[in-house]
């Protein structure tokens, strides 16, 4: 198989059964992540802006009010976004789903084309060409860049079969997402959080508008990494990168995940309350030192810390969505704990990483013991996924709070469903409005 077939005719019965069921399975899980996104400002701030600035016909995700395709895929990217809880590619250092999801939700209004399978398919294609585009782009680049900048190209080429491209105008679709797509710094966002975020709707939002672009004769630059990709593509059909990713069980940036297992762990070992904890020390790797805000003052800033959500798992044991805005952000004891915590790169941990996140944790206790955890790494890892049962698990912990629990069982259904009712169903619940925050959090 090549990339045009993938992209542009790459069947529901082309897929391997394992293959169909984590298709549904993952846009389950992003689903949920959209919904708890969509409570947050940032989801208000890009939906407000997708209506006023690119309005148009087709609905908002979980919103109502009407825009273009480019916009649909822009707010939805970024609802998404917004809670960061959603899968992701090691190798690639980033989110293939996200992007994906939202340009095919902006397709599929637009055209109304809402075969289920067809839609899987889709999804699919759109990981398998999105998670190769970004390896191929991390080595040909000296800059760490984010999902946006690669995610864009594929869903360009996603275009192809939606809006009956030929391989002519496919080739120059990818070449105008390439060309014109977010080649932010991913570094940047990570040492000064903001709504920026992963880049992921930008992406789509790019991909989106090369495709109707490139369907009306515009002409782009080559796509590099896809042209100059040699043997990036070659198992096609034979390996399924889909299968390859990993899951969120918590909504903040992947990287902090290991140090929050090895707390967890060590919680668990030693039935630790918070008050008996008095210093944290955290070895991992490079990227996860630099997560370093410890009094976060806004979502953004708590979801891209390594010592915040630690200290959260420490006097909680779990982390939930309402620990990243809100009230959690004032806790003295989570902020103490934050304050108190200590990031050390390790040698270890940065040789395993990209592929393996690794973290070490040690606990100072009031009584003056030293407890250290064994090297853990994120739970729900591309090689030991979660059950069905657990994501749909996440799904309710999110859904049900946000949409009650009637309608999050009917949205649920629809996800179920999709292979025999097609898409119509689904994209009506999506379209509904859903109650949002109108401000920031903020302990000032």
């Amino acid at each position: 198989m090549d990339i045009d077939t993938l992209l542009r005719s790459l069947a529901c019965e082309d897929l391997p059964p394992e293959v169909q069921a984590r298709a549904g399975m993952c846009l389950l899980d992003l689903t949920a992540i959209a919904v708890g996104g969509a409570q947050l400002p940032m989801a208000r701030l890009i939906a407000d802006h997708a209506h006023g600035q690119f309005g148009g016909p087709c609905p908002l995700l979980l919103d109502g009010r009407g825009a273009s395709p480019a916009g649909v895929a822009l707010a939805a990217g970024m609802t998404v976004d917004a809670l960061d809880g959603h899968d992701g590619y090691n190798p690639a250092k980033g989110h293939a789903g996200c992007g994906v999801f939202a340009a095919l939700l902006a397709y599929a209004q637009a055209t109304g084309r809402m075969d289920g399978p067809a839609f899987l398919a889709a999804l699919v294609a759109g990981y398998e060409a999105a998670c190769r585009i970004a390896v191929v782009q991390h080595a040909s680049v000296p800059d760490y860049h984010t999902s946006g900048s690669w995610v864009a190209v594929a869903c360009a080429g996603l275009g192809a079969r939606y809006l009956g491209l030929g391989g002519t105008a496919l080739r120059h679709a990818m070449g105008i997402a390439e060309y014109h797509g977010p080649r932010s710094q991913m570094m940047r966002v990570i040492d000064h959080p903001t709504m920026l975020k992963d880049g992921s709707g930008w992406g789509a939002m790019a991909g989106v508008s090369a495709a109707y672009l490139a369907q009306a004769g515009f002409t782009g630059a080559p796509a590099l990494t896809v042209e100059a990709a040699a043997g990036a593509f070659d198992d096609l059909g034979q390996r399924w990168l889909i299968l390859e990713q990993y899951f969120k069980p918590y909504p903040v940036c992947r990287w902090a995940h290991a140090p929050v297992e090895a707390g967890l762990a060590l919680r668990r070992a030693h039935g630790l309350s918070p008050a008996q904890i008095r210093a944290v020390q955290v070895e991992t790797f490079h990227e996860s030192v630099r997560l370093a805000k410890a009094e976060p003052a806004t979502t953004e800033e708590a979801q891209y810390s390594t010592s915040y959500p630690l200290a959260v798992a420490l006097v909680r044991g779990r982390i939930t969505p309402q620990d990243v805005d809100g009230p959690a952000l004032l806790d003295p004891e989570i902020r103490r704990l934050a304050q108190a915590t200590t990031l050390l790169e390790h040698e270890k941990a940065n040789a395993a990483f990209p592929g393996t996140r690794l973290a070490r944790v040690t606990l100072t206790l009031a009584d003056g013991r030293h407890l250290r955890s064994d090297w853990h790494r994120p739970r729900w890892d591309g090689d030991s996924p979660p059950s069905e049962a657990e994501i749909r698990g996440k799904y309710r912990e999110i859904a049900e709070p946000a949409l009650g629990r009637a309608r999050a069982g009917a949205l649920e259904a629809t996800v179920r469903n999709l292979p025999r009712d097609g898409l119509a169903p689904y994209l009506a619940l999506m379209s509904q409005p859903i109650s949002r925050r109108t401000k920031p959090a903020s302990p000032e």
